[in-house]
C-alpha cells in the first residue's frame, strides 16, 4: 500500500499557479496603460511638443512667445478634434 501511495503524483502548489496569474494581470495593465499612452499622445503629441520647445527657449534665454503659440493652436486644434464623434467609418480619420 505504501508503494502505491508513493507513486501517485501530487498536484503543483499553488503559489506557483498564482505567480504566473499575477505575472500575465501585470503584462496586462501595462500593454494597456502604453495603448492609453499611445493615444493621448497621438491626440495631444503636437501641444506636448510645442510646449517643451517653448520651455527649452525659455531656458536658453531666447523668446518662446511662438512655441507658446503654437502650443495654444496645437491644444485647440486637439480640443475641437477630440469633440466631434467618432463612429466605425469615421474610425481612420
Amino acid at each position: 500500500m505504501k508503494n502505491h501511495l508513493s507513486a501517485v503524483r501530487r498536484p503543483r502548489t499553488s503559489t506557483q499557479r498564482q505567480s504566473g496569474q499575477g505575472m500575465t494581470e501585470y503584462i496586462i495593465i501595462v500593454a494597456l496603460i502604453a495603448v492609453a499612452a499611445i493615444g493621448v499622445y497621438s491626440l495631444f503629441g503636437k501641444t506636448i511638443r510645442n510646449q517643451v520647445a517653448g520651455l527649452a527657449g525659455e531656458v536658453a534665454g531666447t523668446g518662446s512667445a511662438s512655441a507658446i503659440s503654437a502650443a495654444g493652436s496645437a491644444a485647440g486644434a486637439a480640443a475641437s478634434s477630440a469633440n466631434t464623434d467618432k463612429k466605425m467609418n469615421s474610425y481612420s480619420n
